[in-house]
């Protein structure tokens, strides 16, 4: 687990204000250093605004969403050259709500992963399977199939690339995965990047899924859980900094 950088990393989603993101940024840019690394994602309206809060310290700062196109007549869609003017670092590809209300394919997710990584950019990599999928047994199939799909981005990314894997099953639902079944899905993740021929060992895997400072050391202690990629409990800056903790 040595060569794996440890993350915490706040997916915001459609939340947040100028006014009201002002406190939550400031706790973050506060936040002592510690053994992981810390990180938000945050809608593309408020990037400026976390590029100002959060410049020259320990946090970054990244969107949720990036185009698989460098520019052109895409209305509605950001580049990764774009996050880069606003000093975003990380940016989401493939969260299950992207693939379930806007219909992305993991082919798409690939292609995204990609323009991310051609403009320096890391791109946080979701994985996951639905609860009708889990009690089929196809899990790991499903999960499999969306790791496969970005291959040759994984190859390229040389453990550049974050995985975080988000049962839908337990986003946003209180629901979470025990720390033996999400450890059992992320061993299952590193093993089937050993088979892609990625690097599995530099590779950082987090896991996804009501997260919260509870639940978060145990979960984080486990072998092949590298940290966690956080959405409710990202947006109240004392939970968020106590999951951090647990790192």
């Amino acid at each position: 687990m040595g060569l794996r950088n440890r993350w915490v990393i706040g997916n915001w989603k459609m939340n947040g204000s100028l006014a009201g993101n002002a406190a939550l940024l400031g706790a973050v840019a506060a936040a002592p250093s510690g053994v992981g690394k810390l990180g938000v994602c945050v809608p593309f309206p408020f990037l400026g605004q976390a590029q100002s809060a959060l410049a020259g310290g320990a946090a970054v700062w990244g969107g949720q969403d990036v185009s698989e196109h460098a520019s052109g007549a895409y209305t509605g869609q950001v580049s990764a050259a774009m996050l880069v003017e606003f000093g975003a670092s990380l940016v989401l590809v493939g969260h299950s709500e992207r693939r379930q209300y806007n219909a992305e394919t993991s082919d798409l997710v690939a292609r995204k992963a990609s323009a991310a990584l051609n403009a320096g950019v890391t791109p946080v990599i979701c994985v996951g399977e639905t609860l009708a999928e889990r009690e089929d047994g196809h899990a790991e199939a499903v999960v499999g199939q969306q790791l496969s799909a970005c291959r040759e981005v994984l190859l390229r990314a040389q453990g550049a690339a974050i995985l975080a894997y988000e049962p839908v099953w337990a986003i946003g639902t209180g629901k979470t995965a025990t720390p033996a079944e999400a450890q059992a899905m992320h061993a299952f993740i590193r093993a089937t990047l050993r088979v892609l021929g990625a690097e599995a060992d530099a590779t950082s895997i987090l896991y996804g899924g009501s997260v919260k400072a509870g639940n978060a050391r145990e979960l984080f202690s486990q072998a092949d859980i590298d940290g966690g990629l956080i959405g409710g409990a990202s947006l109240v800056a004392a939970d968020f900094l106590a999951i951090a903790a647990a790192l």
